[in-house]
């Protein structure tokens, strides 16, 4: 046997074992973890941080990192008003208008411009963004760097349900901190605002439910002062208070 043959040889006996016994030095997903590529990825140079984009136009929920924007994150928080959380009664979804309509009444980026905001925000975070042919605003493929658990998702729309759009402040949450006593037209403007809008992980989106921050926070904890910074921003934006729980594990996140 020539040289090369027995090398080649003695590569695929090694792997045989492999093929027997599986991976067992190889990082695989965890059972929890997201659809689509889940490989695990550093902070994504594409997102912005929350200090730096105050309407929610610009892409991702990139980490607060520094002390001085720490310091900028904690004043913030601190101008939130806190109150108990009401009762649900009464409250559908449909209260806030159907789901990712383009025609919120108020002052809403991305509004009537002829997509609808599942699709906005697809857009605004997305990257490697493909359209359904004919179309430039059916998102039909993108690679996603979800926040919530800091992987990345490759995601089709033949999977929607593998990326989900978060409401930052749930709108059950909302009708129970005084939403409401609304009109309809500023109940659908905060349902559609992207201010309040992060496309993310959908079991994690599923995992939060209707909770706030004292009950629940983003897997990844590179971003949970950036998230109680987006809380803040929504709840300024639409002078909703929220519990005085979640105000204060809004602090911690920043360092209070």
């Amino acid at each position: 046997m020539s040289v090369a043959r027995r090398v080649l040889a003695g590569v695929a006996l090694l792997g045989l074992p492999l093929l027997a016994t599986g991976c067992k030095d190889v990082d695989l997903p965890a059972h929890n973890a997201p659809s689509g590529s889940a490989v695990p990825t550093s902070q994504d140079g594409h997102a912005v941080s929350p200090l730096d984009n105050p309407d929610g136009t610009k892409p991702g929920l990139a980490a607060i990192t520094s002390a001085g924007d720490k310091a900028k994150a904690r004043a913030l928080i601190q101008k939130v008003t806190t109150k108990g959380r009401g009762p649900k009664t009464g409250y559908a979804r449909d209260e806030f208008g159907y789901a990712w309509m383009d025609s919120a009444p108020g002052d809403v980026p991305f509004a009537h411009n002829g997509c609808d905001s599942r699709n906005d925000l697809l857009k605004r975070d997305g990257q490697k963004v493909k359209f359904r042919s004919g179309s430039d605003c059916v998102v039909v493929s993108m690679s996603l760097h979800d926040p919530y658990t800091g992987r990345t998702i490759d995601w089709t729309k033949s999977k929607a349900t593998q990326v989900q759009i978060d409401h930052v402040m749930p709108l059950s949450y909302d009708w129970q901190m005084g939403a409401s006593r609304w009109s309809k037209g500023k109940r659908e403007d905060i349902a559609n605002d992207p201010l309040n809008l992060i496309p993310v992980d959908g079991p994690t989106n599923g995992a939060k439910s209707d909770s706030g921050p004292a009950t629940w926070l983003p897997p990844n904890k590179q971003i949970r002062c950036s998230y109680s910074v987006r809380v803040a921003q929504v709840s300024l934006k639409y002078d909703l208070p929220v519990t005085a729980a979640d105000k204060e594990t809004m602090l911690k996140q920043c360092g209070g």
